[in-house]
């Protein structure tokens, strides 16, 4: 009886110490972990492009809601650059946090989740109103939350400046122009604009935006900028916003039937996103308040468009025509006669050049099949001097 028990208790010895070298292998293994996952996080720690120094006296502190869209990440890119305090706005319903996560840490740098139908309480110098659906599709989806974006959103923001006395620039479109009737638009045109169609979420509450404005600033003293923005391209654009530009190049790059709407023989004018940046830039600190035009006066027919895509690439994709959209304008051309006079603005980027770009950037976005592969857009000298570190496709080219 004794010796069956003393067994039993070096056997239970014998168990309690195998559990416990296991339970240290484990420890050691996870300890090794997380060893490994510090070194990684270390080893990716991230350095961003060198920006300009400015003084107390000369650096601003700028919102830009919409920050993290295709437009307003630029935008934020080239005042990052410049040396500015830059928050960021954004819900992040078209906009991605990839397009601007390069610069999250800098100490200018701050990003905030916020939709802006609801008040926001900041200190900023200057406000860039960037955001909104931009494209048909995303805009059509919710048209309620679009005029609400556009109307009490505005009006929050117009709000945020009267308290802080910032200077506000809203972003509104060549859709408040409508289908013209006059052509090419100038800013004195008032637009043919059906507010009971299935675009009229967009076009009457940018309208009514504009409205806004005017209103707070002969009310209340605000100093505002209205962009009156013509069809803008380039990389970073939402790859299913079903614009012209998305549309065509990933047809062509996957040799697929190139979609046309209507006759094809409907007129539009594209600027290069960076072109729009320069044109944002000068406007907001130009003594201009009243709407102005800024766009690209290049017209183009959308077969001719679909053409020039079709032989950048080399696809060999076909031209399909389908029935027209309800109130597509007919034609659109910007007259940048005001910006050229009082901001000494106009697009510098060519047709052939933005392409290239914008191609480039999307054939990348389709080689991507895992996040850690994301198409991460640098300008070109960013890639050579910034010291950005960051993973891309084997096959990514110089932008």
């Amino acid at each position: 009886m004794f010796h069956q028990t003393n067994g039993e208790f070096f056997y239970g010895i014998l168990l309690l110490i195998c559990i416990l070298h296991t339970n240290v292998c484990q420890q050691e293994e996870r300890i090794q972990a997380l060893e490994k996952r510090i070194k990684d996080l270390e080893d990716r720690q991230q350095t961003f492009p060198e920006v300009k120094y400015l003084t107390y006296k000369d650096r601003k502190r700028i919102l830009v809601t919409g920050g993290a869209g295709f437009v307003g990440s630029h935008l934020v890119d080239r005042l990052m650059l410049e040396g500015h305090e830059v928050i960021v706005a954004d819900n992040f319903f078209t906009g991605r946090k990839r397009n601007i996560e390069h610069w999250i840490g800098h100490e200018n740098f701050e990003l905030v989740h916020h939709d802006i139908v609801t008040p926001l309480f900041l200190e900023v110098d200057q406000i860039y109103h960037l955001a909104s659906p931009a494209s048909p599709p995303h805009y059509m989806y919710n048209p309620v939350k679009t005029i609400k974006v556009n109307s009490i959103g505005t009006i929050n923001m117009l709000g945020l400046a009267r308290r802080v006395r910032a200077r506000l620039l809203f972003s509104s479109t060549s859709e408040v122009y409508g289908d013209p009737e006059v052509h090419p638009q100038t800013e004195s045109y008032f637009g043919n604009v059906n507010p009971f169609g299935p675009r009229s979420c967009y076009d009457e509450s940018k309208r009514v935006a504009e409205a806004m404005c005017y209103a707070y600033a002969q009310q209340e003293g605000i100093s505002i900028r209205i962009a009156r923005i013509f069809n803008t391209y380039g990389p970073r654009m939402h790859m299913n916003d079903g614009r012209v530009v998305s549309n065509f190049v990933l047809q062509a790059l996957q040799n697929e039937p190139i979609t046309i709407y209507g006759n094809g023989q409907q007129t539009r004018s594209f600027q290069y996103v960076s072109d729009l940046v320069d044109g944002l830039i000068a406007l907001m600190n130009s003594n201009y308040s009243k709407p102005m035009n800024l766009g690209n006066p290049d017209e183009y027919t959308i077969e001719q468009f679909a053409t020039k895509i079709k032989d950048i690439i080399g696809s060999k994709a076909t031209l399909e025509y389908k029935d027209a959209l309800v109130d597509d304008p007919k034609q659109r051309r910007p007259d940048i006669t005001l910006a050229k006079t009082w901001l000494n603005w106009s697009p510098k980027v060519t047709i052939a050049e933005g392409l290239n770009k914008t191609i480039e950037y999307f054939r990348n976005e389709l080689l991507v099949h895992h996040h850690s592969e994301r198409n991460l857009f640098f300008p070109k000298e960013w890639l050579h001097s910034s010291g950005i570190k960051t993973t891309i496709p084997k096959d990514h080219k110089e932008l």
